[in-house]
């Protein structure tokens, strides 16, 4: 069976940072494109990063764009997404995602809230 695991969300205070990582389990993470995305409450999904499967590209949107980071570890079967000068508007649960085939797969998701 497919998982995937988020961890390392909290809160932070605004300008700070904060480092996710998903870690998969029942696959091999590196043949495949990876994305993190984030859910607010009160809006829709988000995609904020993705990566694909050897690292060498990666793609944000302008919300996020040159504060946050996507990277992988193959060798370790997972994916971090560095998030620095947070703002409270990146507050949301951000949830790791992996494109299998025909299924949409997806972590339980990790809170960031970003307050002071």
């Amino acid at each position: 069976q497919v998982q995937l695991v988020e961890s390392g969300g909290g809160l932070v205070q605004p300008g700070g940072s904060l480092r996710l990582s998903c870690a998969a389990s029942g696959i091999t993470l590196r043949s495949y494109a990876m994305s993190w995305y984030r859910q607010a409450p009160g809006k829709e999904r988000e995609l904020v990063a993705t990566i694909t499967s050897a690292g060498e590209s990666t793609t944000y949107p302008d919300s996020v764009k040159g504060r946050f980071t996507i990277s992988r570890d193959n060798g370790k079967n997972t994916v971090s997404l560095q998030m620095n000068s947070l703002k409270p508007e990146d507050t949301a649960i951000y949830l790791c995602y992996l494109r299998l085939g025909y299924r949409n797969v997806w972590g339980q998701g990790t809170q960031v809230t970003v307050s002071s």
